[in-house]
């Protein structure tokens, strides 16, 4: 049985260890490179769809990836031959919805191509056969596989994505990591559960300013909870999220995009200076 989504406004635990080490500046950076190449994917898959219904059948999958020119570019390859890209889209480093190039003759994909391919058909699969019970399904939601290659890693990044419109869901994501010869190395969750957020309140009279989640383990906000809260800015009426941690705690702001963090013991200081005022 599929579980349903939790309601807004409790507790997430976050389980990724090894994020309690990164830096907020990477984490940011990160963060906003997801939400560039999820939003390609977006841009990429509404023109597709539109525009080429006749190669739809015959697509086994897409992706996105940053170019050395700070571009997006957006592919899909063959079900058939993944090494043919059927449908090739460039797009500005911020995506806008019509893309600056489109390539639709069958092209062999490049070598980063490639990798990327490997990685993902490779991810793809590990998740959907879900051997171990290690990914969770959710009712209304698909997966979102984003997969990367830096100097320092080659990864996956799962997101989950709400199938219903007037929600922002945040959790249920995941890490693979893979070597240099693209071979699995190892698998994470990133959060424990799911959060269900509303793009606004149901009292005009009490809108939404801010909205939270808490961390255990990991110390700030993850780089996917970044690229999600990016990604469906534009319809929120809440402008700030907070993720509060027993030692650090992220404060980002939607619209400038900007991440600040401090200690919770100042956090804590200035809630009770706050109340005592009051």
């Amino acid at each position: 049985m599929i579980p349903k989504l939790l309601l807004y406004f409790i507790f997430i635990t976050g389980v990724w260890v090894n994020a309690q080490n990164q830096n907020p500046d990477n984490i940011l950076k990160e963060g906003k490179l997801l939400y560039r190449l999820e939003k390609g994917s977006w841009y990429g898959t509404d023109h597709m769809l539109e525009n080429f219904p006749n190669k739809n059948d015959s697509i086994g999958g897409y992706l996105s990836y940053e170019t050395p020119q700070n571009k997006i570019n957006t592919i899909f390859f063959s079900r058939f031959d993944s090494n043919k890209i059927l449908i090739r889209y460039e797009f500005d480093s911020i995506p806008k919805p019509e893309p600056s190039k489109i390539d639709s003759l069958n092209r062999n994909a490049t070598l980063l191509e490639k990798n990327l391919i490997l990685m993902r058909k490779d991810a793809s699969s590990r998740v959907y056969s879900n051997k171990d019970q290690f990914f969770t399904f959710y009712e209304n939601t698909a997966l979102n596989f984003i997969p990367v290659i830096s100097k320092k890693e080659r990864a996956v990044f799962i997101i989950t994505g709400p199938q219903v419109s007037g929600v922002v869901l945040i959790g249920n994501d995941y890490k693979l990591n893979y070597d240099n010869n693209n071979k699995f190395v190892n698998k994470k969750k990133i959060h424990n559960s799911i959060l269900q957020f509303p793009y606004r309140s149901e009292n005009d009279k009490s809108p939404i300013t801010t909205t939270f989640h808490s961390h255990l383990i990991t110390e700030f906000i993850s780089s996917t909870d970044i690229c999600t809260l990016l990604l469906y800015k534009d319809f929120l009426e809440w402008e700030k999220h907070y993720v509060i941690h027993k030692k650090e705690v992220s404060i980002f702001d939607l619209k400038k995009e900007t991440l600040f963090t401090m200690k919770k013991k100042a956090w804590d200081k200035i809630n009770n200076h706050e109340e005592n005022k009051k």
